[in-house]
């Protein structure tokens, strides 16, 4: 399981053993999601980083995804 997007929303998910990949600007996201696409069941991800990845991408299964609230 892991979690995208800025650290201020992601990084309690730490707590719970997600792994957290802070990306505050959308090529960052688009770079965390590239390594970890492949390796987790569960991607969670800011609202911010699930508008850069866009909706093509997050229809994709795998791996599963889940946008926090706004």
């Amino acid at each position: 399981m892991a979690a995208i997007g800025e650290q201020v929303r992601v990084a309690g998910l730490a707590l719970a053993g997600v792994t957290v990949l802070a990306a505050e600007e959308p090529e960052a996201v688009r770079d965390a999601w590239r390594d970890v696409r492949g390796g987790a069941g569960l991607v969670i991800l800011t609202p911010a980083a699930a508008d850069a990845l866009g909706p093509a991408v997050l229809d994709r299964i795998p791996p599963l995804t889940a946008v926090l609230p706004r």
